[in-house]
């Protein structure tokens, strides 16, 4: 086998294990960010969600995105995974099912998983929005949906050379692809549930409900950080050197700008530095970099991470004041942020880095790159949150979308599950007490 072939396999496979490790990353922060009574519940469809991802991508998905035919969908390899393996390694490269996928060279089924975790990251997004009030059968329900349909038809136009990608749209890594997507689909998911018993008074102001584990949503963030590694250089499907070690810097020093940027500013804003704030930072700015990592320098990453860092705790308190209910911040992170990287592709790309299109507007490129930007950003936004809104609809109207009142007061650990996450504790009573320890101090 060509050593290269071997070397981007491995690259490649690797790398998207990490990404699927993601899953536990989003499992520990949603978790952490909700009450102890539904942590099972929130555990369980971060749990279930890739399984759901991975049968949904595999029948129907992977063709809708990669397969050749027209400038909307694939049309061919659909229902199950087919077609040819262009990889170099089995001699002239053949084009297949899923033209689309030429440009690396790595075997069908490594495009196919790298595909996939990535795929099933975007639903997984959903589910933090929609948390403690949502059914778990319809949550499942919908993952098919956004997986098997909604995902890969816009994810068709952006990477499956469809009509976004013949405009010259970019999103290296998936900000919109990806996380706007997740984004849009978790926003129509709460506007169809609406919010949690209590969040909201009738004066309009919002009650805080505290998350029940704060370690476990601070472990969750490194995972996370950590599957960006896989996440972003992984993106170029190629054991590149110079490539993937830039792409490492450019997404850490966003990560790391944003932190900062959102504990300065929560502080601010809030009077004290809220750890939450500061974890949705460093993921708002790990969203914000993910489309321009490629494109861009270390010293504009450092910048789009700052001002990520502070969109995110904006938005955090507007949708609070706009009554849209998100348990822990996912529309902050993936929906504003996704959007503001995507954008900044327009913004900071340099032509030393994107060969064929042009720079971004800082850089001397012009609206050209802004406005296809734009135009993608748009056209997906639109289409997936309708589509999402349809299929919420839907639900509602078949399975239902929220649980009872009383459920959702008890928890959904019991209600949905019928067990809690935590066992409980026996009460003993202690041998001895403080009256007894004072009377033996006075003898």
């Amino acid at each position: 086998m060509d050593p290269k072939v071997m070397a981007d396999t491995i690259w490649t496979l690797v790398t998207a294990m990490l990404v699927f490790f993601m899953n536990l990353g989003f499992a520990c922060v949603e978790t952490g960010f909700c009450r102890v009574k539904n942590s099972t519940n929130i555990l369980s469809k971060n749990f279930i969600v890739f399984a759901a991802s991975s049968i949904a991508f595999w029948v129907l998905g992977f063709g809708l995105m990669f397969g050749n035919g027209t400038g909307l969908m694939g049309t061919d390899g659909l229902l199950f995974l087919g077609g040819a393996d262009n990889s170099p390694a089995t001699g002239e490269a053949y084009k297949g099912l899923y033209a689309s996928l030429n440009w690396t060279g790595v075997p069908l089924l490594a495009k196919f998983f790298f595909q996939l975790v990535f795929a099933g990251t975007a639903a997984t997004i959903v589910s933090g929005a929609v948390a403690e009030r949502i059914k778990y059968f319809s949550f499942i329900a919908f993952s098919f949906i956004i997986v098997g349909i909604i995902y890969p038809i816009a994810g068709h136009w952006i990477w499956g050379g469809g009509w976004l990608a013949q405009k010259g749209f970019l999103d290296f890594a998936g900000s919109t692809q990806v996380h706007s997507i997740g984004g849009w689909a978790a926003l129509a998911g709460v506007l169809a549930l609406g919010p949690r018993y209590g969040k909201y008074n009738k004066d309009g102001s919002a009650n805080p409900i505290p998350g029940h584990n704060l370690s476990l949503a601070l472990i969750g963030c490194f995972i996370l950080w950590l599957g960006w590694f896989g996440f972003n250089p992984g993106s170029t499907m190629a054991a590149d050197p110079e490539a993937i070690a830039r792409i490492c810097v450019t997404t850490n020093t966003a990560a790391a700008a944003a932190m900062l940027a959102a504990t300065v500013v929560s502080t601010m804003l809030l009077g004290k530095p809220d750890l939450g704030m500061t974890i949705n930072g460093c993921l708002a700015g790990l969203v914000a970099i993910t489309a321009p990592c490629a494109f861009v320098s270390v010293m504009s990453s450092a910048i789009i991470g700052v001002i990520a860092g502070i969109l995110v705790v904006l938005a955090v308190i507007a949708f609070d004041k706009v009554k849209v209910d998100d348990p822990v911040g996912a529309l902050s992170v993936h929906l504003v942020n996704g959007v503001f990287g995507t954008l900044c592709v327009g913004l900071f790309a340099e032509s030393q880095w994107t060969p064929g299109q042009a720079a971004g507007l800082f850089f001397g490129g012009g609206l050209k790159q802004l406005q296809a930007q734009m135009t993608g950003i748009i056209a997906t936004g639109a289409f997936v949150f309708v589509a999402s809104l349809v299929a919420w609809k839907i639900l509602k109207a078949t399975l239902g979308i929220r649980v009872s009142i009383q459920e959702e007061i008890e928890g959904l650990d019991i209600g949905e599950h019928g067990q809690t996450t935590y066992p409980e504790f026996v009460t003993r009573k202690p041998a001895y007490s403080y009256v007894s320890i004072a009377e033996r101090i006075a003898e």
